[in-house]
Formats: structure tokens, C-alpha cells, sequence
């Protein structure tokens, strides 16, 4: 599941990405792409892929309610049982072929992989050095929650109440009700999807703040 607002430069790499791994795993996949508020062709670019790909369309300007209605609508159609498995990423991340193959294998409730940048053009070499080395201190498992790479167990998901309809670290709070009612919660480092290096983000305070926030202190 992918929400998007405003994202018709990025979303054909995006769900070519999705329909591709969804080819390598022997299950029936859905995606779905819901369009928040969008008003830059983006339903253009999502429907010319056909039946490959689902469109919901809602006007909330909210990511967390576009997470919900994504996860809504796939109800619908896949049902919300512990043999189901909902992940989601954003409009401007790149999953690999073997995302969804990975991420079901641990046999957890929740999975939690990491993004990379293929480019950090907004950092100086030894900034982005830095950051690197600040993101991967964690060591063999890690403590990052990024909507843009995560999975879960639909009977799980719908345990918890989902997504809620925060502006602003809707990911971060569904984690927290996944270990306080004590689920299982697998964190996977070498789960990761490229995502882009933009500092000008859809949701405010979201991580392209963070690199804004980066590349403002090294500019002072």
C-alpha cells in the first residue's frame, strides 16, 4: 500500500517496483495506491497501470488517514486474517524484487526494515558520512521506524485498531501499539528500500525534516 500526494514524477518507479515484487512472491498480491488530495496528474500516472494496481482517492491531507483508507479497502478485498500479510511504503521509495519474500520469512507480527539513499545531494560527503554512521550505530538490529518500509499481519493490524490519523509519525505510533500489546516485532536491517533525499516532505516533521534539519546545520 502506497499513499500519495502529488507524487506523478515518482510513483512509475515506485509501482513498477510494487507490481515487480509482487511477481516474485507465490501468493495473490494487491496494491494499492491511495491519492490524497492529489491535483498533479498522479491518478493519471497510477491508473496506466491497469489492473496491476488499485486507486483509492480521498481528500484528507493527512498521511496516516491515507495509511487507514489504504488498509480499509484492502480489507475488502483480502480479508483481515492472521494468514494475511499488509505491508506499505511511500510514493517516493523503490522497493527490491525480494521485498515482500523478505519480509513475510521471520514469521512475525510486525517487520521493520531500514531505507538507503542512493543520493544525499542536500549533504556534504562528510555529513552524509556521518549520518550513515549515526544510522547504522545500532548495530545488527536497529531502532528505525520508516513508513516507507514496513510490513505487518493483517489480524494483528486490525488488533491494535491501525493506523491512526496523525500528520506526523502515524508509523512511529502503530509500532508502540504493536509491543504494548506485546506482539511480535522483528527488525530486519537488511530489509532495505531505497527512498529519495528530498528535504521538502509531504508530512511535516516527517525524516525529510530530519535531513532538512542536517543540511541546515552543516550550512551555519
Amino acid at each position: 500500500m502506497v499513499p500519495a500526494h502529488n507524487e506523478a514524477d515518482d510513483l512509475p518507479a515506485c509501482l513498477t517496483a510494487l507490481t515487480t515484487a509482487a511477481l516474485c512472491v507465490a501468493v495473490p498480491v494487491l496494491v494499492v495506491v491511495v491519492l490524497d488530495s492529489c491535483d498533479d496528474g498522479s491518478e493519471q500516472v497510477a491508473g496506466g497501470f491497469g489492473a496491476d494496481v488499485h486507486v483509492v482517492a480521498v481528500d484528507a491531507g493527512n498521511v496516516g488517514a491515507a495509511r487507514a483508507a489504504g488498509f480499509e479497502y484492502a480489507r475488502t478485498v483480502c480479508g483481515d486474517g492472521p494468514r494475511t500479510w499488509y505491508a506499505t511504503t511511500d510514493a517516493d521509495s523503490v522497493v527490491s524484487p525480494d521485498w515482500l519474500v523478505r519480509m513475510t520469512a521471520p514469521g512475525a507480527d510486525m517487520v521493520l526494515g531500514v531505507v538507503r539513499f542512493p543520493l544525499l545531494r542536500s549533504l556534504s560527503d562528510a555529513a552524509t558520512l556521518h549520518f550513515q554512521r549515526e544510522y547504522d550505530a545500532d548495530g545488527p538490529g536497529h531502532s528505525h521506524v520508516h513508513g516507507a518500509n514496513m510490513g505487518f499481519r493483517a489480524s494483528a493490524y486490525w488488533q491494535v485498531g491501525g493506523f491512526r490519523a496523525l500528520a506526523t509519525a502515524e508509523d512511529g505510533d502503530l509500532v508502540d501499539r504493536f509491543l504494548s500489546a506485546r506482539l511480535l516485532v522483528h527488525r530486519d536491517r537488511d530489509l532495505s528500500v531505497a527512498t529519495s533525499d528530498r528535504v521538502d516532505g509531504r508530512a511535516p516533521e516527517g525524516f525529510a525534516a530530519d535531513l532538512k534539519d542536517l543540511a541546515g546545520k552543516e550550512a551555519s
